[in-house]
């Protein structure tokens, strides 16, 4: 893959890639997803979220992914 170029996820057949590459943008998406759901549940039940980059892993081949940790707050009604 050329340098710079983004794929989009999911959307499969945007770019040729090999299947263990297919796979893990795949699994990036689908755990996505489920996040995205678990949010919404989240808010909806009285919580306010907010996803922070909490470190960025390195292959050292200049390839990177941001790690995110949730930051959850709750209001003191709903701890009760």
């Amino acid at each position: 893959m050329p340098k710079g170029e983004v794929v989009a996820i999911p959307g499969a057949g945007a770019c040729p890639q090999s299947p263990d590459m297919e796979t893990a943008i795949r699994r990036v998406a689908d755990s996505l997803h489920r996040l995205n759901h678990a949010i919404v549940s989240a808010v909806q039940a009285g919580a306010t979220v907010e996803l922070l980059r909490c470190s960025r892993y390195h292959c050292g081949n200049g390839r990177w992914g941001d790690q995110m940790a949730p930051m959850v707050t709750v209001p003191e009604t709903a701890r009760n």
